[in-house]
């Protein structure tokens, strides 16, 4: 490879790179990015990492007796295998599994974010070459914000129109007084964006709104949850109770005759139920004190300042991942609707300000194209975070928005571009759930926990390693990708790997219609930039725009204002609810009958916070926040300097209070365990008072490391061990991951030693009789 320099996008930033044809040899952020992001960094010092697949392997245990339920699975030592034996082994598989079982017994949920470029998007490869065979069970939602994409249709007509018709940043600094952002505005959760970011911009955003007169209040435990530049007022409830803090200022809206009747009337409906309920059940100020710690006077001053000027209510996407989370959301929007400036500009309510980078911002007018995935015959799916529910209980049945389901029985998973050990919650019974299944086959470029815990493991490419395009939706602007160095080890492209696959199958032409990767990108581009007829003027020809390395694309027009045109009209432009209006009280949650998830937002306690001499609460007494790292995206390149940089003696750091810390004879930097009823982890103290007291956080991402004695405990900082696998509702049977009680006190015992920087123990073939030769420990394989 002759290519010495050259640019590419992750999602968390573009950056330029000079290589070696190896490897990068250096990394700079992306020349017009106004606030950078250190994560890039991770990319260059990951990719020749120990933990690097270099060539396809196959579990001991399933290549000496055949598919079938593991309990071993995640224990086993790999076989490492050619690429012939290994795709001539899972064409077989499939075929088995096609043939005896259907596509009903096949998985291929594969979440996770994978690649940036819009052609080698692990997803939508894998689910193009399953349909191909007769389709897969999917899954439907994200852990990011699942219940939200269940709930908004519900409430207010549909989900996306919120995150990609938000209030623009422009809006908010020209018209808004206050922002009321419940769960901060995160400046490192910003820093991301499916498909990548080009340009960051959000302290400048803060910081312009700021100088033009717009006060923030950040309600969250955390107080860098909004960033400096805001200069925001810190509100601190205790976590989880963010529904009573609201409905306290719905109480004070409603007893002071502080609500616009005028707009519940015309654009609302079930407000009467909604206020009367508030009343009746006596939500005032100082019901929620005792709940939040929040005082009473200080929750009265917020309505009333809310109710007096031009207001935003954003909900960051943390607050619905917990137990009924739905209702925070529903609130914010009730509260807006309460204050009539839904459609005002500057006014209103928003969802993900600060938990992504694409809220308020300027993405291109235009969809890029992307790799059609054809038709899926099989119609069953499960909400995305009850995967461990289904592969436990086949055939279950349980409730999900209005419908009675049952759970497939899966025989066969397919991973591509994901790591479920990072997103989801109990990993001990998540460990549980992947013994089920007959085989298991994971694409990855490392061995991540879920690659761990596979039958088949097939190594592909990371993105500077293969020939790609893409853009984010934060900003309207198309980068060329070209591959920056050569594979490492036998690494494959999910593409080759599937046309391999769908050769042995039959399936060859239908999978590849006869193009390479290369025809493949030309093809989508020229198509794409075809259909848009008179919008692509200015849009180059492929090979004009691969030799560019880049493309500004038409943004959306400026001072968008979420629902305006709503507001204008709504018996022209009526929402998609069941009223055509904002539905405060919903019917049709209503008739479900959900005790989780009423008719209308309310408050309903958790056993997280009930008290009691032996509640789980006392046990526990401190709550831990997991929420999103500063030094990696999710789980992606744990192994990367820069993630790693962030760790004390190799454990993820656990932020505490000094007063927490001193009162468990704590200090910076020891080791401490983590644990509660459901599991245990081991991190480092950092001592912080930008934490409420009687609070923790502890990042999630950190590869789960558990102990072979006891896969309730995690070495090496993973939290999802710690937090229970339930849902947020019965409506939306979306992810509660996002905080649990706790208890913490120094580990005493000698520091164990990590297994996931290294790869797994590896056994080598007896080349004579073609059989599996006595497992040896991987760092002394021979190639």
């Amino acid at each position: 490879m002759s290519r010495t320099r050259g640019t590419h996008l992750t999602h968390w930033g573009a950056f330029h790179a000079e290589t070696d044809g190896v490897r990068l040899t250096s990394v700079t952020p992306y020349v017009d990015d106004p606030e950078p992001n250190e994560l890039i960094h991770n990319v260059a010092s990951a990719q020749h990492h120990p933990t690097r697949i270099d060539r396809p392997y196959v579990r001991l245990g399933w290549l000496r007796r055949g598919p079938g339920s593991a309990p071993r699975r995640g224990a086993e030592p790999f076989v490492p295998l050619d690429w012939d034996r290994v795709l001539d082994l899972l064409a077989a598989e499939l075929r088995r599994v096609y043939d005896h079982h259907g596509g009903q017994a096949v998985f291929g949920g594969s979440y996770g974010w994978a690649s940036a470029g819009r052609f080698h998007h692990a997803l939508g490869q894998l689910h193009r070459f399953l349909n191909c065979l007769g389709g897969y069970v999917r899954s439907v939602g994200t852990y990011s914000y699942g219940a939200s994409e269940v709930l908004l249709p519900h409430v207010v007509g549909g989900f996306d129109e919120v995150l990609s018709n938000a209030t623009s940043w422009d809006s908010i600094a020209t018209h808004t007084d206050l922002v009321v952002a419940f769960g901060g505005i995160s400046a490192k959760n910003a820093m991301m964006s499916s498909g990548g970011v080009a340009r960051h911009q959000l302290r400048s955003r803060l910081a312009q709104a700021r100088a033009r007169g717009t006060r923030f209040v950040s309600i969250s435990p955390i107080r860098d949850d909004t960033p400096d530049e805001a200069n925001a007022e810190w509100i601190a409830p205790r976590p989880g109770t963010d529904t009573a803090l609201m409905l306290a200022v719905a109480h004070v809206l409603i007893s002071e005759n502080l609500v616009d009747h005028g707009f519940v009337e015309r654009y609302c409906t079930g407000y009467p139920e909604f206020a009367a309920d508030v009343l009746a059940k006596g939500r005032t100020p100082e019901w929620a004190e005792r709940i939040t710690e929040v005082p009473a006077h200080r929750i009265r001053v917020l309505a009333r300042q809310m109710a007096t000027g031009r207001t935003l209510i954003t909900v960051s996407w943390s607050l619905q991942r917990a137990r009924h989370g739905e209702q925070p959301l529903w609130l914010a929007v009730v509260l807006a609707a309460m204050l009539g400036q839904i459609g005002l500009p500057g006014g209103g309510f928003g969802h993900g300000y600060g938990s992504t980078a694409y809220p308020g911002e300027r993405s291109a007018a235009v969809h890029l194209p992307s790799l059609p995935q054809g038709r899926n015959p099989i119609s069953t799916f499960i909400p995305v975070a009850r995967i461990a529910d289904m592969l436990l209980n086949p055939g279950g049945e349980y409730e999900f928005n209005g419908e009675r389901l049952s759970y497939p029985d899966i025989r066969l998973v397919y991973w591509c571009g994901g790591n479920p050990f990072h997103h989801h919650q109990d990993l001990a019974r998540l460990r549980r759930a992947f013994t089920r299944p007959e085989t298991i086959v994971v694409h990855e470029p490392f061995w991540t926990s879920t690659a761990r815990h596979a039958d088949i493991v097939l190594p592909t490419t990371m993105t500077i390693e293969r020939d790609d395009f893409g853009m984010g939706n934060a900003d309207p602007l198309l980068l060329a990708m070209p591959a920056l160095t050569a594979p490492v080890g036998l690494s494959r492209n999910d593409y080759t790997i599937f046309s391999q696959l769908a050769d042995r199958l039959g399936v060859h032409t239908a999978f590849t219609e006869g193009r390479d990767a290369m025809e493949w990108l030309t093809h989508l581009y020229e198509e794409w930039r075809d259909g848009l007829g008179g919008d692509n003027s200015g849009i180059p020809r492929f090979a004009e725009f691969w030799s560019a390395g880049a493309v500004a694309l038409p943004p959306k027009p400026p001072h968008r204002v979420l629902f305006d045109a709503f507001r204008a009209d709504p018996e022209q432009n009526p929402l998609r609810t069941p009223s055509g209006r904002i539905e405060i009280h919903s019917a049709t949650i209503a008739s479900f009958g959900y005790e989780d998830c009423p008719g209308h937002p309310d408050w309903l306690e958790t056993a997280e916070l009930q008290a009691g001499e032996s509640s789980r609460a006392e046990r526990y007494p401190l709550h831990l926040l997991a929420n999103q790292p500063k030094s990696r995206l999710h789980s992606q390149f744990d192994v990367g300097d820069h993630s790693r940089s962030t760790k004390i003696r190799d454990r993820e750091p656990l932020r505490m209070h000094p007063a927490d810390a001193a009162r468990r004879g704590l200090a910076e930097g020891d080791i401490v365990r983590v644990f509660n009823d459901i599991g245990s982890c081991l991190a480092a103290v950092r001592l912080s008072e930008l934490v409420r007291p009687a609070v923790v956080q502890l990042s999630t991402g950190a590869w789960y490391d558990p102990d072979p004695a006891d896969p309730r405990l995690c070495r090496h900082g993973n939290p999802n061990v710690l937090i229970a696998d339930l849902p947020t509702s019965t409506l939306s049977q979306a992810c509660s991951g996002g905080h649990t009680k706790v208890e913490v006190e120094r580990f005493t015992g000698p520091l164990p030693e990590l297994t996931v920087l290294a790869p797994p123990p590896i056994a080598l073939l007896d080349k004579p009789s073609g059989k599996a030769a006595d497992p040896v420990n991987s760092r002394h394989r021979t190639d």
